[in-house]
């Protein structure tokens, strides 16, 4: 049984879109959390729009970040405050499509955000609350990071375009043989690879423009679409009025933790920081920030 008293706190990139939150990297932690079923709150970081740590979840004293390894749901899996793949982790199809869908699909994502659109998507996204100086050099840093991650040179533009859709469709065709006309991909149950997926289909659908080459892949499957369109009225919708999120700009770390998806939270705990640590780690956070300004 969950702890009545437990505290969870996912911290993310702002609402666009009609999206709780539009960041294709926070929008699978929160539907994650969503299929878990367990009670959390929403706060939108305004302060670091560049971070690699965006999203993290808090817990007690507890924190998992999005740059360590496997990310947010990894961690939370790891200590113990909810995991959904239990019953899967042995299934190698059920591998095999988180890894295409965490690879092929995201990659798509990545190369619409920054190269196939024009830049109001990933503006909204990261940028939307920084004077346009600043936010210009941060898209420019991003998008350079992004051509090196999608392996882009001045010769090989077209070819990779062509590869990255190439894999999507693949994948959309896959998946879309996987999951028929069920509920769930695996066991009739959420997993990841739904909470992933998922919010790449309302990303797509509700973020990227009407022009976009991969939205027109997607929108071919049907049974894709279908399953999304379910699962958002089920999971989304029904808890959008009562978790309304807090801006909070300055929302602060913790340390990492634990609790379980059907079992108590585990007695492992940290000492709390003090509110005089708090406040050094914020202001050395804020030096490093300007320091990678001015060194651009």
């Amino acid at each position: 049984m969950e702890d009545e008293g437990q505290s969870l706190t996912l911290v993310a990139r702002k609402s666009f879109f009609g999206l709780p939150t539009a960041c294709p990297v926070c929008l699978p932690v929160y539907i994650y959390l969503k299929f878990s079923r367990i009670p959390f709150s929403l706060e939108f970081n305004l302060l670091y729009p560049d971070s690699d740590q965006i999203p993290f979840v808090e817990y007690d004293y507890s924190v998992a970040y999005n740059n360590e390894k496997g990310g947010v749901i990894q961690k939370l899996k790891e200590d113990g405050v909810v995991d959904l793949d239990s019953e899967v982790m042995s299934i190698p199809e059920w591998l095999s499509m988180k890894a295409m869908v965490e690879s092929w699909l995201a990659d798509a994502i990545m190369y619409e955000i920054w190269f196939g659109s024009d830049a109001k998507p990933a503006n909204k996204i990261y940028f939307s609350d920084v004077p346009w100086p600043i936010g210009k050099v941060l898209f420019l840093k991003r998008a350079h990071f992004a051509k090196q991650l999608l392996g882009i040179t001045s010769g090989n533009v077209e070819r990779r375009e062509e590869e990255i859709y190439r894999r999507a469709e693949l994948a959309y065709a896959a998946l879309s043989s996987r999951l028929g006309e069920q509920k769930f991909f695996f066991e009739n149950r959420p997993t990841s690879l739904d909470a992933i997926f998922l919010a790449h289909v309302l990303f797509t659908l509700h973020a990227l423009p009407e022009t976009s080459v991969l939205k027109s892949k997607l929108l071919a499957h049907s049974n894709l679409l279908s399953y999304a369109e379910n699962l958002r009225l089920e999971f989304l919708d029904a808890s959008t009025s009562s978790a309304v999120p807090q801006l909070d700009p300055s929302s602060s770390t913790s340390t990492r933790g634990p609790t379980y998806w059907s079992s108590k939270p585990k007695g492992k705990t940290k000492r709390e920081k003090t509110w005089e640590e708090k406040k050094f780690k914020r202001g050395a956070n804020q030096a490093k920030f300007t320091t990678d300004m001015l060194s651009l």
